[in-house]
């Protein structure tokens, strides 16, 4: 199995916390991040997506290594909890920006948006501004510019903690065909344990700053000699 990011050696020290990571995201699958909280997982998303840079080590993406490159020269998209939308703009525009920070968008980039948006069922959305939307509407409409990026990886930080069990239920359904239709690999990082029965293939689990267990989806359901384990595992 190759895997999309490789971790090696990676340490880190922000203020009196130390974090030490060591692992790998497989490619092509969902790999779940869990962990109790303040353990260390926004970190290590942090850390790959480039917003914090080690002290130690390497940061391996698709094999090349990006251990000091700029977020923004990074293969990947990302999808935070709070959508991160721009609320003066309308949705064809915040859309727009994950193609180009400067809105040059070509005729084939505007056929692309309004594509992503028809998917993701926001066609006639266009000109609506992020507070005119639900909550479901509107981590479509950050999903839809993650999608119109086309890179090989997807970062996602608790990306549906915010929303109720249907809309939740709604969301992940729309992530996994997303990802069987574009192939690529997923990294989501969740408190849920049935999301993490629902989408994941791979699983990482963070204890303390550091991986207390990595493996399959199938070993971690038959992993009952960790108790911090046990609250992730689906009843």
């Amino acid at each position: 199995m190759t895997s999309a990011i490789a971790i090696e050696s990676v340490g880190v020290t922000l203020g009196s916390h130390v974090f030490h990571f060591d692992c790998s995201v497989p490619s092509g699958l969902v790999t779940a991040l869990i962990g109790p909280s303040g353990s260390g997982k926004s970190t290590l998303l942090n850390l790959i997506a480039g917003f914090e840079v080690p002290d130690q080590g390497r940061i391996l993406i698709g094999g090349q290594d990006v251990t000091r490159q700029h977020p923004s020269e990074r293969p990947l998209s990302l999808v935070f909890q709070d959508n991160n939308l721009f609320a003066h703009l309308d949705v064809f525009t915040n859309v727009g920006l994950g193609i180009s920070p400067s809105l040059r968008l070509s005729a084939s980039d505007r056929r692309s948006i309004a594509g992503a948006l028809e998917r993701l069922g926001l066609a006639g959305f266009e000109k609506r501004k992020p507070g005119t939307l639900s909550g479901g509407e509107r981590q479509r409409v950050a999903f839809a510019r993650a999608l119109v990026r086309r890179r090989p990886l997807l970062l996602l930080d608790e990306p549906f903690a915010a929303l109720d069990p249907g809309l939740r239920l709604s969301m992940t359904t729309r992530l996994l065909d997303l990802h069987l239709e574009t192939g690529n690999t997923v990294l989501i990082v969740t408190h849920d344990p049935q999301e993490v029965a629902r989408l994941a293939d791979h699983i990482i689990f963070v204890e303390a700053g550091r991986i207390a267990w990595q493996g399959s989806k199938q070993a971690f359901l038959q992993k009952r000699d960790m108790p911090a384990l046990r609250q992730f595992l689906p009843d």
